[in-house]
């Protein structure tokens, strides 16, 4: 059998929780079910346009599979292999801080899980593949652009050490999709593509909170001991004390996603709590984006420009909000509320721990004391007044030498500032900072190579940038593959210098500063 056909299917969600009766894409409300049978709409000419090899191989399939028809066929939604049972997930959220009530699935459809042969559960699942019951005035397809983003940006995560969701495949649709992309009254036809994520679950807060807001507390009861039986099998006990320890976990993985967010400057642009997996993965990337010039209160998304409710230094406190309602969805399975009191003080620690490992990485030390903690605050303020790029100055400071005089050490940061007036501004402040800085690494008569490959591990050369991203879009819409492919092989090898790929690795330029998809970006897609 070819490795399409060996894939081996083990629907646990479809077989152990309640479905919806009806079957078919037809708008509606879905009360007492977790999900909808529905199938793919085929598409007119499914093309393979890119993939991630990491994630072929997981599934065990070469690249003679993945380069036939059948696989095209299959994650563009025209076929189904023999044991799959695609379906749409219901479930709510908060969105942009109110309550939404049902959401679920608009446009994404999950084909099946599948098992490896190292016994690892990877859910298949298409997004862009046609409407489903929860589509409402949508679709259900994606565009060209918006699918290149999540697929190269599944990717890069996984590559910067942060936990996600990957991605298989991207595949052009052959058709076009109209989408307002400034929802401003002028659509336009664009290309349509499917990507097919990858993840052990999907399951999201929202899953438990619609249930919850309905007063289902029997399927809450259900989908939570389900989600333990599964995908949290080394968690032990019964009844309140396990629901505890499991939302505690929740909590810590949370903490841990969002900690590692800051550390590669990297803002999701859209958390809203059906935007949030239970597996502490970052799901869902559409109006993401990385800090460019440091500043803690920028956001991607056009949506948001005026709360900046999901701005880059929030993104810590946000989380807390999400599980604080998430742990209000769960309380019916709690007589009081200081089991969840306690995970969500978990999700404090764990952050406030991480950071400080991080600062420490960040900066080269061998760990972190309470006066590194306002160190890293002074340099981030710094970073901010003088519109100095984040990722360039962390690849600059590993570089600078501490046994120079400051003067000539800051020579490694020309590089990192975008406007040349704040750039004197916060030189003095900088000179000072690179003082003390220099006086703790004495402190510590660290090796300095062994300083170095530790800040090498924590600061990566390349990130996804969105001028870079909308390059690449750019040449694809116009049938050149040619720059996904490249910048996925960049993103795979974030932290090593790459010869020849200097370009990839620049400030962003001054046309891209308020060129659309290059900096701030609409939810459509």
């Amino acid at each position: 059998m070819s490795g399409l056909d060996a894939l081996r299917f083990d629907n646990r969600f479809v077989d152990e929780l309640p479905g919806d009766p009806e079957q078919g894409f037809r708008r509606r409300e879905v009360r007492g079910a977790l999900w909808s049978a529905v199938e793919p709409t085929p598409v007119a000419a499914p093309t393979l346009l890119a993939h991630s090899r990491e994630v072929a191989s997981l599934l065990g399939l070469d690249d003679a599979d993945v380069a036939s028809p059948a696989f095209a066929n299959v994650f563009g939604g025209n076929a189904l292999l023999s044991g799959m049972r695609p379906y749409a997930g219901n479930y709510g959220g908060h969105q942009f801080g109110n309550w939404a009530g049902q959401l679920g699935d608009g446009r994404a459809i999950t084909l099946g899980e599948v098992v490896n042969a190292a016994g690892e559960r990877l859910e298949l699942q298409l997004k862009g593949a046609g409407p489903t019951p929860y589509s409402r005035t949508a679709d259900g397809r994606a565009v060209l652009r918006s699918s290149i983003r999540e697929f190269l940006c599944s990717e890069a995560m996984h590559h910067l050490g942060v936990p996600t969701t990957r991605a298989l495949s991207l595949v052009g649709t052959g058709e076009a999709v109209v989408r307002d992309m400034f929802y401003d009254g002028h659509p336009n036809p664009e290309p349509g593509a499917v990507v097919c994520r990858v993840a052990p679950s999907f399951l999201r807060f929202g899953h438990y909170q619609l249930p919850a807001s309905r007063g289902e507390t029997d399927l809450l009861h259900t989908l939570v001991d389900f989600t333990i039986r599964r995908d949290f099998p080394h968690l032990s006990g019964e009844g309140e004390a396990l629901y505890a320890a499991w939302f505690a976990e929740i909590c810590e993985r949370t903490a841990v996603m969002v900690a590692h967010w800051m550390r590669v400057g990297f803002v999701h642009g859209v958390m809203n709590t059906d935007n949030m997996s239970v597996l502490g993965l970052t799901i869902d990337y559409g109006p993401y984006g990385w800090i460019d010039n440091y500043d803690p209160d920028w956001t991607p998304n056009t949506t948001d420009a005026q709360g900046r409710r999901y701005r880059f230094g929030w993104q810590p406190r946000v989380a807390w909000w999400n599980l604080s309602r998430f742990a209000q969805a769960l309380s019916p399975l709690f007589d009081g509320v200081e089991a969840l009191q306690a995970g969500l003080q978990r999700f404090a620690d764990v952050y406030a721990r991480v950071d400080r490992e991080t600062i420490a990485a960040k900066l080269g030390l061998a760990d972190c004391r309470d006066d590194d903690v306002v160190r890293m605050e002074t340099l981030q303020a710094l970073l901010h007044q003088g519109e100095m790029d984040m990722t360039l100055f962390f690849r600059a400071l590993m570089d600078a030498d501490p046994a120079d005089p400051a003067d000539a050490s800051l020579s490694a940061f020309d590089g990192v500032f975008y406007d040349p007036a704040k750039r004197e501004d916060a030189m003095p402040g900088l000179r000072d900072w690179f003082d003390g800085y220099a006086a703790r690494l004495a402190e510590e008569a660290q090796d300095p190579a062994t300083r170095r490959e530790r800040m090498r591990l924590a600061n990566p050369r390349y990130v996804l940038r969105n001028y870079l991203a909308q390059q690449a879009i750019d040449a694809a819409e116009a049938g050149d593959l040619s720059g996904v492919h490249e910048l996925l092989d960049v993103i795979r090898r974030p932290y090593d210098d790459q010869p020849g790929r200097e370009r990839f690795a620049q400030k962003r330029p001054d046309w891209a500063r308020q060129r659309a998809g290059c900096s701030m970006l609409s939810c459509s897609s």
